[in-house]
């Protein structure tokens, strides 16, 4: 180890010292994946901003301003942070329940929008801005390198930064043994989940008004971004193998810099990068930024951080994904069915990484009307109300989940059908989605506080983008 130079590193100082591959090795299998017994859950769900009574206007950046300098001072359990566009993201803290968790976000949502309708705004759940091209809002030197980084590429970088938004579930990471709640099966099936998850929750049918063609047009940009920054590794190693592996051959995204813009090296991997030592030798610290920069469908972050689903329609929409997925992770039982519901499609991957396989495309495409996709949707639908009573999931999230299914899954439909089959209604989507209902109780299966922005985040997460 060589280059003895020190950086400031969170308020501390720590050596700024050159790593070799085998450091960077154990390093990155060392963070990954924190096993033991799932005991938690997190969400961290982002929301499009829009103007309450025109949300086909875009939102001005003064106005943008104004609406997160008010939210700054809102006492929230959650962290609120900007992604680069504008978008609005609240990260739950690590929960000890789905119970708790959805009370959580729940109040610091209600909060936010009470907030936000004082300034004629409101959140809006869609998975990609149905009217406005990308603009950035935050001008920060990382949101600089990325966007350079990215355009390289071509457009979907910045639709990706600037016009769209998610559900994600953040999940433990699961056992070092093997078995249903074993971190190698829940690394598998969270990979393999995935499409279904696509397909179930598309709800970004539009761009520029017009239908794209795919229910899940956010899932298509984040394949067209690539497999170095967006893509999986391949599932046939051990998952702390697969992913260090990717981390080292994953490209470099920038070169920062203590003064001036930060660089943008052209086909470097931080492997090449731990090789040559130019333009200067990599740290612990550029290391811990590197991962920050990889987005594949599922990321290893000590947890497990599933990222493909679609932000969804209604305050409450969030919920369904979230109860669905800790469901069929966290339930033994619900584990087992899932895996028995998706192992049937690994073959239509053609053994090619998430998302970038025919399986993840189908599933973007043409959603549930995939008749093997709503096979295993159907399946893991019904594993998952009946697992919600025995994870201690009172009657109005059960009650959420079997609207959904009724609505949607059973008809092999998605919330994006919805926006194409009111396209013609009038000039706002958004506004005419469904609020999530309570079910008919003859339907029902039966089976402390800081400011905004200043607590752990679902599992504890830290990472700006």
């Amino acid at each position: 180890m060589s280059d003895s130079r020190s950086a400031a590193v969170g308020g501390c100082t720590r050596p700024r010292t050159a790593l070799t591959e085998a450091e960077v090795e154990a390093l990155v299998r060392g963070i990954c994946f924190k096993t033991g017994p799932p005991r938690t859950v997190g969400v961290e769900v982002e929301w499009l901003i829009h103007e309450l009574h025109a949300p086909w206007l875009p939102v001005t950046p003064e106005r943008l301003e104004a609406a997160y300098a008010a939210l700054k001072t809102v006492p929230l359990k959650s962290a609120l942070t900007v992604e680069p566009g504008g978008q609005l993201e609240l990260s739950s803290p690590p929960a000890g329940s789905l119970t708790e968790c959805v009370t959580t976000v729940r109040a610091d949502l209600d909060a936010v929008r009470a907030v936000l309708a004082g300034q004629d705004l409101r959140l809006v759940g869609l998975g990609h801005d149905p009217w406005h091209t990308p603009r950035r809002f935050l001008r920060e030197r990382r949101y600089d390198a990325l966007e350079a980084c990215l355009d390289r590429g071509g457009p979907a970088g910045r639709h990706m930064m600037c016009t769209s938004a998610s559900v994600q579930v953040c999940l433990d990471a699961g056992h070092e043994e093997p078995g249903p709640l074993g971190h190698v099966r829940r690394w598998w099936l969270a990979h393999r989940l995935g499409p279904v998850l696509v397909a179930a929750f598309a709800n970004s049918p539009l761009l520029g008004q017009r239908p794209t063609g795919w229910l899940s047009t956010r899932q298509l940009l984040w394949a067209q971004i690539g497999p170095g920054r967006a893509g999986a590794p391949p599932l046939d190693g051990t998952p702390r193998a697969a992913w260090a592996r990717h981390v080292l051959d994953a490209p470099v995204m920038c070169v920062r810099r203590d003064d001036g813009p930060w660089e943008v090296p052209e086909a470097l991997t931080f492997r090449q990068w731990v090789r040559s030592g130019l333009p200067r030798p990599p740290t612990e610290d550029d290391l811990d930024y590197h991962l920050t920069t990889l987005f594949p469908p599922v990321r290893p972050r000590g947890h497990l951080e599933l990222r493909m689903i679609d932000a969804q329609p209604g305050d409450d929409g969030w919920i369904v994904p979230l109860a669905v997925v800790t469901a069929l992770f966290d339930d033994p039982r619900a584990a087992e069915s899932a895996y028995r519901a998706v192992k049937p499609l690994t073959e239509r991957t053609c053994g090619l990484p998430a998302p970038h396989n025919p399986l993840w495309t189908a599933a973007a495409r043409t959603g549930l009307a995939d008749p093997e996709l709503h096979e295993a949707a159907v399946a893991c639908f019904a594993a998952a109300l009946e697992a919600l009573p025995r994870l201690g999931a009172g009657p109005e999230v059960t009650d959420a989940v079997g609207t959904f299914w009724d609505r949607y899954v059973r008809r092999g439909r998605s919330p994006a059908h919805d926006l194409l089959d009111r396209q013609h209604d009038g000039p706002d989507p958004a506004r005419s989605a469904p609020r999530p209902t309570r079910q008919p109780a003859a339907h029902r299966t039966r089976t402390g506080r800081t400011s905004a922005g200043q607590n752990p985040t679902a599992h504890g997460k830290d990472d700006p983008a």
